[in-house]
């Protein structure tokens, strides 16, 4: 399709003004990270790194931190293993209700955050009379982490199609064996990518972690939420904010690469 002059600039202009919509507040966080301001004016009036040694020190943020990663590992891999076989399930196998299964693993990324918290916390402590700790999180995030790895293995297995396997039946490999030498080290680049993702989802969310979190169990993502409006601690909390925004990017960077990958036999 050829666009006219003036066209092009319109669409480069829009897309500027989008990408700086998106990304100068994130810049402005990394600033006010080493803003010697505690109320954050703006212009900076120098630089310091005062706020970053105070975040290293902070037990608080510490403790989010690790419980955001031990949370984000475990939901990962739950969501490898469900998604994967869920994938394979659905993508290898013609069985009655194959659609509407589909729909329900793909459903809860879709639903609002809000509804999803809610419908968990009912469903712990309403129904099921379980006390809200970590691991009522970890279930929370790994109905959703599930999604990721499924999408990502569900398209690597449509791309492969079945006439590797079915080679390897005709040779004599056993259902387990084909698996392990044909099936999986062509879909390894699409469980790693899938898990990255599913890391990232994890480790940034808040809306349904704030209904299912409970016996003191505190996410970084919390911990900046209820920190953020404290006058003494709002520099800190853009620190953290920045790790959290490195940690998040640094996975899904990695997932578009190896989502990128041509050849998915190599």
């Amino acid at each position: 399709m050829n666009l006219s002059l003036a066209a092009r600039r319109t669409l480069a202009g829009v897309t500027v003004g989008v990408l700086a919509l998106i990304y100068l507040p994130l810049f402005v966080v990394l600033v006010n990270s080493v803003n010697p301001s505690q109320t954050m004016t703006w212009p900076p009036s120098g630089v310091t790194f005062e706020w970053w040694r105070r975040a290293g020190q902070s037990a608080g943020a510490r403790e989010a931190l690790l419980t955001s990663v031990q949370v984000a590992l475990i939901a990962t891999a739950i969501a490898l293993g469900l998604g994967t076989l869920l994938a394979m399930a659905l993508q290898r196998y013609s069985f009655f209700g194959k659609h509407s299964v589909n729909l329900l693993v793909i459903l809860p990324i879709a639903l609002p955050g809000v509804v999803t918290g809610i419908a968990l916390n009912n469903g712990f402590r309403g129904i099921l009379g379980i006390d809200l700790s970590l691991w009522t999180i970890v279930v929370a995030h790994a109905t959703f982490c599930i999604v990721t790895v499924f999408n990502n293995v569900q398209a690597r297995l449509r791309r492969l199609g079945t006439s590797l396997e079915e080679a390897s039946a005709d040779l004599g490999a056993g259902v387990f064996t084909t698996f392990r030498l044909v099936t999986l080290p062509q879909m390894r680049s699409a469980l790693l990518a899938g898990g990255m993702l599913a890391f990232a989802l994890s480790f940034d969310e808040i809306i349904v972690t704030t209904f299912t979190a409970g016996g003191g169990a505190n996410t970084l993502p919390i911990w900046i939420l209820n920190n953020m409006f404290r006058p003494n601690q709002a520099p800190v909390v853009n620190v953290v904010a920045v790790v959290l925004i490195v940690v998040s990017i640094v996975p899904v960077w990695f997932a578009q690469r190896l989502s990128n990958d041509v050849d998915p036999s190599r």
